[in-house]
């Protein structure tokens, strides 16, 4: 296998797949990562419908898989990044689409009902940000706040399970997959050799070639090495370029709030104290 690439063509390479949709793309597969973290146990052969958008893109990449099985319209989101507060709209937006494609040749104005799958969301989190084992994400959590004394209509609510697979988490999940598994050792592989001081096209040559020594995912990123790589060093890019946007958002967000404490009367040291860690930002926006 010759994994390398140049990196100047991964990074204006498209890919319609994310490493984690290229490794889950086969309906046997995607049946063993749902087995491992649903808990249930579907023969091999269960009949699984592939429904993942092929026109939906999260920041710059298709990371999302969607799949009917059993009655069931399940949406499954890898990500990488810090947990979004706001996934359950964006998963509710999905929905909304795959349930149009599912049900495109029927008239929903028909008298008959028309049936659909039961929805289930799960995501799948590998940030660097420590987060629990399990958590739960829930669309009415966004939901304005309702005036004294009226109650909840319980109109419309969405739920997303929140499974941490980082290394070392939820261990008895990621080892019934041997997909995930892998998949979790390729990531953590990565952001060790960053962590080390790589840099990123080097941190994930090394850590694919250390992968195939050792007989993960071997036969997968023999097959689609060039590729995976290409694909890794696109995601591991955004990923980095959202951190410094997310960052500076939050910069200017916190120099703002403290910048108008301060021109209200608020005494300058205290207004340090909520632009931290951009205190000295502050000072010199005062001396000016």
């Amino acid at each position: 296998m010759n994994p390398k690439v140049p990196a100047q063509r991964r990074a204006n390479s498209k890919y319609k797949d994310s490493f984690f949709t290229s490794l889950f793309s086969e309906p046997e597969k995607v049946l063993r990562l749902y087995n491992a973290i649903s808990r249930s146990k579907y023969p091999l052969d269960t009949p699984i419908e592939i429904t993942t958008l092929e026109d939906v893109l999260y920041r710059d990449r298709y990371n999302d898989l969607s799949f009917v099985i059993d009655g069931k319209l399940v949406v499954l989101v890898e990500h990488q990044s810090t947990i979004n507060p706001n996934m359950p709209l964006r998963l509710l937006f999905y929905l909304s689409k795959v349930y149009s494609q599912y049900i495109k040749n029927s008239n929903v104005y028909s008298s008959a009902v028309i049936k659909i799958p039961r929805p289930e969301f799960i995501i799948l989190y590998n940030g660097t940000e420590e987060h629990p084992d399990e958590d739960i994400l829930r669309l009415s959590e966004a939901f304005y706040p309702l005036p004294d004394g009226h109650k909840p209509s319980g109109s419309l609510e969405l739920t997303a399970k929140v499974l941490n697979i980082n290394k070392e988490r939820n261990q008895e999940i990621v080892r019934d997959s041997v997909e995930l598994s892998g998949y979790v050792e390729v990531v953590d592989a990565i952001r060790t050799n960053k962590e080390a001081g790589m840099s990123l096209e080097d941190a994930i040559e090394k850590a694919v070639k250390e992968c195939v020594d050792k007989g993960i995912l071997t036969d997968f990123l023999e097959k689609h090495g060039g590729e995976i790589m290409d694909m890794l060093y696109n995601e591991y890019r955004i990923e980095d370029e959202i951190a410094v946007r997310v960052e500076e958002a939050e910069r200017k967000a916190k120099l703002e709030s403290a910048k108008q404490a301060y021109d209200l009367g608020l005494p300058l040291e205290k207004a340090m104290a909520i632009a931290e860690p951009y205190a000295n930002e502050l000072r010199e926006l005062a001396n000016d």
